[in-house]
């Protein structure tokens, strides 16, 4: 079974900086996305960040280029997302999934993040 733990959320002002972590068990696959979404209270969920674990192709969302940098470790079983520089509108629940050519089919229960101004 796969399973996602995210860990890392907090509360912090605005420029500061937050490392969340997720940690993937449970995949059987050499390959596989690990990407990262956020959902704000009333907003759709949105796509932060993803790194193929094959070859460290990343992507990052418009909103976060510059800002935001993720990595995986040498086992490729637990994906970090830095987050520097933080906004208000960073604010939300960061979930991590595990992907593949057809989608993500496993998520993770999330992590909160909150920036005040």
């Amino acid at each position: 079974e796969v399973q996602l733990q995210a860990s890392g959320g907090g509360l912090v002002q605005t420029g500061g900086s937050l490392r969340v972590s997720c940690a993937v068990s449970g995949v059987t696959r050499d390959s596989y996305i690990i990407g990262w979404f956020r959902q704000a209270p009333g907003k759709e969920r949105e796509a932060v960040s993803c790194i193929r674990t094959s070859d460290g192709r990343i992507y990052y969302g418009e909103s976060v280029k510059g800002r935001f940098s993720i990595a995986s470790d040498n086992a490729k079983t637990t994906a970090y997302l830095q987050m520097d520089r933080l906004k208000p509108e960073d604010t939300g629940v960061y979930f991590c999934a595990k992907g593949g050519v057809n989608g993500y089919d496993s998520w993770g229960q999330g992590t909160q993040v909150t920036v005040s101004s």
